[in-house]
């Protein structure tokens, strides 16, 4: 028990980097029940605790130089925090909350109203590839992320959860399947499903055949 009292948290130092992670699971899983049930106080300190985790995902989908972000990481704090009566548990908190995380952001690009620019575009490549690679494949990169995340909003919502959790934000398998609370190979087979939908809509568009190895 990591509550020192019914209104008072103490997280087992949740933010140093050699927490143990299953202590940090145990902790973020009985606040996240107690922020469910109401607790205000357990519900501030729980989304302190995710703000970072769910910042990354809507960077991965929005772009970090992007005029909306701040609202849409709001929103998806908002939905968070609504959502939360409804877990259960079968599941680490941070991936819980970072699966409602995508789902705004990407409701938010389905919107019409967040349109990428030249300048996040740049932004999203690492410092290390926006000196290495030419203005071509930099353009090249950008098409391929455009092309994914034109995919993810046409996606059943499974595929779209693990797809952009594992190439959008990087995330491994296991990963994944800790976030989602689905069997490894589950993930493993909507992955597959997923970039099979993705080859096939390069394929079918001549404009984008130069893209075939993506993701």
């Amino acid at each position: 028990m990591f509550m020192s009292s019914p209104g008072a948290f103490d997280p087992p130092a949740a933010f140093a980097p050699d927490l143990d992670p299953a202590a940090e699971a145990r902790w973020a899983t009985e606040l996240a029940e107690r922020a469910g049930a109401g607790d205000l106080a357990a519900m501030q300190v729980l989304l302190k605790h995710l703000t970072p985790a769910l910042t990354r995902v809507v960077i991965g989908v929005l772009g970090g130089q992007h005029a909306d972000r701040d609202d849409v990481l709001q929103q998806s704090l908002i939905a968070v925090q609504r959502a939360l009566p409804a877990f259960r548990g079968e599941c680490h908190p941070a991936g819980y909350a970072t699966r409602i995380a995508l789902r705004v952001a990407l409701r938010a690009r389905r919107s019409g109203k967040l349109e990428f620019t030249r300048r996040e575009a740049i932004a999203r490549l690492s410092p290390e590839s926006a000196h290495a690679e030419s203005p071509s494949n930099m353009a090249d990169a950008e098409r391929r992320r455009r092309v994914l995340r034109d995919l993810l909003q046409d996606l059943p919502e499974e595929q779209a959860d693990a797809l952009g959790l594992r190439v959008m934000m990087g995330w491994s398998l296991d990963e994944v399947a800790r976030a989602t609370g689905a069997p490894l190979n589950t993930v493993r087979s909507r992955v597959r499903l997923a970039k099979e939908a993705l080859r096939k809509r390069i394929e079918r568009d001549p404009q984008l055949a130069d893209l075939k190895g993506a993701p």
